[in-house]
């Protein structure tokens, strides 16, 4: 099999966490310019910047969205981890039971 970014659900829930953050870091700079296009009465640029911002806002939206969903998986995995590996220690107790 193949090595890719993803081949965790770790290796995917830091991909998006550190998507997240650089959203805000480029949000932060659109907001910049924002405030000096509008200084110069840039008033498209002004227009285009604010679609913009409210795209990163999405997709900021959206990210935080994945986050939560890939960290509910990872409990879900170790829960079910967890619950496989006391089965088998489960079912040998009971086995035990039926000997002399």
């Amino acid at each position: 099999m193949p090595e890719t970014p993803f081949e965790t659900i770790e290796s995917a829930h830091e991909y998006v966490r550190l998507l997240a953050s650089e959203v805000q870091v480029v949000r932060a700079d659109i907001d910049a310019d924002i405030a000096e296009s509008f200084r110069v009465r840039a008033d498209r640029r002004v227009d285009a910047l604010r679609i913009v911002d409210y795209k990163l806002k999405q997709l900021e939206q959206q990210l935080g969205a994945c986050s939560r969903i890939l960290n509910d998986l990872r409990m879900l995995r170790r829960l079910l981890v967890s619950e496989r590996e006391t089965v088998p220690a489960m079912v040998g107790r009971q086995s035990d039971k039926g000997r002399p």
